[in-house]
């Protein structure tokens, strides 16, 4: 067993033009006064971090983490979200994702994934400057407008998109390997790669590669109804990341998992700040503990009731409080006798 590390937080829903979340001084000084020790960069945010600079200079890198440290927090992940998402988008959402793209390739989606492929071997690059070992991303979606199929998906059409997922992914986590990085996909409703079934559709394409690990958010598996507690006993060494996010899920006579086209607020499944859901967050520590995840517990804040700045120093509080500090002696021990072989075969009688 190992014990947890935490807590951090993502900083991507935070980064804006507004002191303190409008640069990495600021930010990250903020942060550690909420009570956190870490922080998960979104390698695409630039008011707070140069990607290009990173990929290319381990002193920008270290300077980074100087200034993060000089205000009581370390990077503990970069995230690189945005960029996975174009490595593979169905033509029904070229425009909606066409702006999480640099300006001089939106409305090409060629040039858009080539860019997106490159952000990421940066990222990678980046990381390894910065002495990380994971990165976070989403794997993109080529069959997920076929989810729930009628009229009937024709035969092949997943598998061909499987197919071409793992063919575009296979390069990207090969530098991953060369970096000595895990690549984490975000499972992730919106994502080919959604559910276990779909992440070991995936896995099999890319030969079970090594560097090919889930970032583990139990609050995506409680509105899809997926058994979230289970999943850590299956995925336990495939785990590389965790995000600390609630959630509930309240059917209703009117509405289920598709939420009715309704806003978060609405919906019947919506996010929570950590501790307000449903999520059984000491059972969720102690699996992970027990089966020796630890990295980083790092908040999320995607909580549809709750103020922003609120749900970040509950968070830090919340995480500090479940991280199981593992033992490293057994309850008994005070009871226990003298062990040798000798008095072992004569307790037995042989």
């Amino acid at each position: 067993m190992k014990t947890i590390k935490g807590p951090a937080l993502f900083l991507a829903q935070f980064a804006s033009d507004e002191a303190p979340f409008n640069d990495w001084h600021n930010i990250t000084r903020w942060a550690a006064d909420c009570g956190y020790e870490g922080v998960q960069l979104p390698s695409w945010e630039g008011r707070l971090f140069d990607l290009g600079k990173a990929a290319s200079s381990k002193d920008y890198c270290d300077e980074i983490a100087g200034v993060a440290g000089e205000n009581g927090v370390v990077v503990t992940e970069l995230c690189a979200h945005l960029q996975g998402q174009l490595v593979a988008v169905h033509p029904a959402y070229d425009i909606a994702f066409d702006g999480f793209a640099a300006s001089g390739v939106r409305g090409d989606p060629q040039a858009r994934q080539a860019w997106a492929v490159s952000q990421l071997r940066m990222a990678l690059d980046a990381s390894h400057n910065m002495g990380l070992s994971a990165l976070s991303t989403f794997s993109g979606a080529l069959a997920w407008p076929f989810l729930y199929p009628w009229p009937q998906r024709p035969a092949g059409l997943v598998e061909t998109a499987f197919d071409e997922l793992a063919r575009r992914w296979r390069p990207i986590l090969d530098h991953a390997a060369e970096r000595g990085i895990d690549l984490c996909y975000e499972i992730h409703p919106g994502e080919d790669l959604h559910d276990g079934i779909t992440f070991e559709m995936f896995l099999e394409r890319v030969g079970g590669h090594e560097r090919a690990k889930m970032l583990y958010d139990p609050s995506h598996y409680v509105l899809q109804c997926l058994d979230y507690l289970g999943n850590i006993d299956v995925y336990a060494e495939r785990i590389g990341m965790f995000h600390v996010k609630d959630a509930e899920f309240n059917p209703s006579p009117k509405q289920g998992v598709y939420g009715g086209y309704q806003s978060w607020v609405n919906r019947a499944g919506r996010f929570l700040n950590p501790g307000d859901g449903q999520v059984d967050f000491g059972a969720v520590f102690s699996k992970l503990t027990t089966h020796g995840f630890d990295g980083w517990a790092g908040v999320e804040w995607e909580c549809a009731l709750k103020h922003p700045e609120n749900g970040a120093r509950e968070g830090a509080a919340f995480v500090r409080d479940h991280i199981i500090r593992v033992t490293e002696k057994a309850f008994d021990d005070f009871a226990g006798g003298e062990a040798d072989e000798a008095t072992n075969r004569k307790m037995l009688g042989i």
